[in-house]
């Protein structure tokens, strides 16, 4: 999976996605239950956000709790966590649970596999964005991309994040509030509105 390799800018010491998901054909029959405890234990761990890329997150579906009821043997799962310990502390979960499911952790390397390690687990593959290529002068500010890519499908619209820019600086909403509003068009719920509330802070004042 490499929709969530694109993220840049600052804060990303504060933004992980662990990505859970069936191989079709191999392994998915009768995965809804383990991805179901997957994002359970995720969120054991101190995940602040979960999401099924095949149903939607929180606010697609109306709740977390609808979220785990409406897994399928298909569904490709997200948790977005601020803290490399969290992280550590799901992937040991995991890795005690033994469900037989592929698991894939974005992050800076080297925090991720120190994560890996305390773990006790070793990566087998790893991905990397090559960045970006072309006419790069027709991209929106660093600023706004560092919002814009933290929803690899793109669903986090960069007039979205102008409007909610706006409406904070006006007192129309806070930082939080604001963040909260960009999560939502992310389908698969790998958002990050803590790191995005402490983005749209700093904006507030320039």
């Amino acid at each position: 999976m490499t929709h969530t390799l694109h993220r840049v800018g600052e804060g990303l010491e504060e933004d992980y996605v662990i990505l859970m998901m069936p191989s079709k054909d191999i392994n998915h029959k009768g995965a809804a239950p383990k991805l179901r405890r997957y994002l359970e234990m995720a969120m054991e761990a101190g995940a602040i956000k979960i999401g099924d890329c095949r149903n939607g997150n929180e606010y697609h579906q109306g709740g977390v709790p609808r979220i785990l009821e409406n897994l399928q043997d298909q569904s490709v799962v997200h948790a977005v966590f601020t803290n490399p310990e969290a992280v550590a502390k799901a992937l040991r979960l995991f890795k005690a649970a033994e469900l037989g499911l592929c698991v894939v952790v974005s992050g800076i390397f080297d925090r991720v596999e120190k994560c890996c390690g305390e773990a006790g687990l070793k990566q087998h593959t790893i991905n990397q964005s090559l960045g970006r290529w072309g006419r790069t002068d027709k991209l929106p500010p660093s600023e706004i991309l560092q919002l814009n890519t933290m929803c690899g499908h793109g669903m986090v619209s960069v007039g979205l994040i102008e409007e909610v820019i706006a409406d904070i600086k006006s007192g129309g909403c806070t930082a939080e509030e604001g963040a909260e509003r960009l999560f939502g068009p992310c389908v698969c719920g790998i958002f990050n509105p803590h790191r995005a509330a402490k983005l749209l802070r700093v904006m507030e004042k320039n």
